[in-house]
């Protein structure tokens, strides 16, 4: 059985449709999932975001999260700046590519890097 949160979320927003009590949702869950249940307040919550409207499962972006980039041609700049420094700073990553220092991390997978 699919325990991840977006599979719950989705079982959420289904029993709140056909207009199950929050409170009957959570036990219910709580039977299946055991331990790997959302927590009470956490279903509350979602509960109250389907019945405003939310019709989305997945999270938002938030301010502070990372981007996720897969310009290849910046993940190759990041990497190949690396290569030739290994004691390269973030901040000197940034500058010398014109992006955020913030969160300049290479990636060690090839298709994605933090940036």
């Amino acid at each position: 059985m699919d325990s991840s949160r977006s599979a719950q979320r989705a079982i959420i927003q289904f029993l709140r449709a056909e207009g199950e009590h929050t409170s009957q949702i959570y036990r219910r869950m709580k039977e299946v999932y055991g331990e790997q249940c959302l927590t009470r307040c956490t279903i509350f919550r979602w509960c109250q975001r389907y019945e405003a409207g939310r019709v989305n499962i997945k999270d938002l972006s938030r301010p502070g999260q990372p981007h996720v980039v897969t310009n290849s041609t910046k993940i190759s700049a990041v990497d190949e700046l690396m290569r030739q420094n290994r004691q390269i700073t973030t901040r000197e990553i940034a500058v010398e590519l014109s992006i955020s220092k913030g969160i300049t991390k290479a990636s060690h997978n090839p298709q994605k890097a933090w940036i």
